[in-house]
């Protein structure tokens, strides 16, 4: 006789929940200067539609570096049952403007979106540190204490890594702002994690090790199923 269990198969801890990854920046921002540099409105000022981004002293672009996180991370929330959206598709293009990239976010009904970066700050500083938005009365002011909170999770994670929170910029490893339009224009839980100083040659070195990259990719991951409670 042929027995049929009738257990069902356990759920995937992120199944049904759609995570939004931004990596910033394009690959070929810098040849389309006179679309990037139009002025959009993120409703607290006009900022450009977007930027070419940072690179390291060794010209490994901070476009690059934002891809290959953006791939690795979605790569392992996938396996973990989650919807992921990518804000572009490839490192081959230009854009999309900040405004759209904010709405790919809100249509998408996320649960989350990290904004991935790297920062180009002075040469002698390092670290990462996580932005969240200011509350902004209008904007932000339904979104500002679960982005906080989205903070408080990615900063734990990547503390687990091997790069220190920034000790040139920010506070304890956090950044408030009104001023980036991925942050105002969002409806849904966002942050951005500058993921270390492209300039400092140290943090240099890690951000182009696809070792750390790895890790970094595992803590992202780690700090989205604490926020979530998966």
């Amino acid at each position: 006789m042929t027995v049929t269990s009738t257990t069902a198969s356990p759920r995937a801890p992120l199944e049904g929940v759609t995570i939004v990854l931004d990596p910033g920046h394009n690959g070929m921002n810098w040849a389309h200067l006179d679309e990037i540099n139009t002025p959009v409105d993120i409703g607290t000022i006009t900022k450009a539609c977007n930027t070419t981004g940072t690179a390291t002293v060794d010209g490994y672009p901070e476009a690059t570096f934002t891809w290959e996180m953006a791939v690795l991370t979605q790569t392992r929330l996938e396996a973990l049952g989650a919807t992921v959206t990518l804000t572009r598709q490839d490192n081959e293009g230009w854009g999309p403007c900040i405004t759209e990239r904010a709405a790919i976010a809100n249509r998408s009904g996320a649960a989350a979106v990290i904004s991935i970066h790297a920062d180009g700050g002075s040469e002698s500083g390092r670290g990462f540190h996580v932005i969240y938005p200011k509350v902004v009365a209008g904007l932000t002011d339904d979104i500002a204490e679960d982005s906080r909170r989205l903070a408080t999770d990615i900063r734990a994670a990547v503390l687990t890594t091997e790069m220190p929170v920034a000790d040139y910029i920010g506070e304890d490893g956090f950044s408030v702002r009104d001023d980036l339009g991925g942050l105002t224009l969002s409806d849904v839980p966002v942050v951005f994690l500058e993921a270390g100083n492209m300039k400092n040659a140290i943090d240099a070195a890690l951000l182009t090790d696809p070792v750390f990259q790895a890790s970094l990719a595992d803590a992202l991951v780690a700090g989205l199923i604490e926020f979530l409670g998966a």
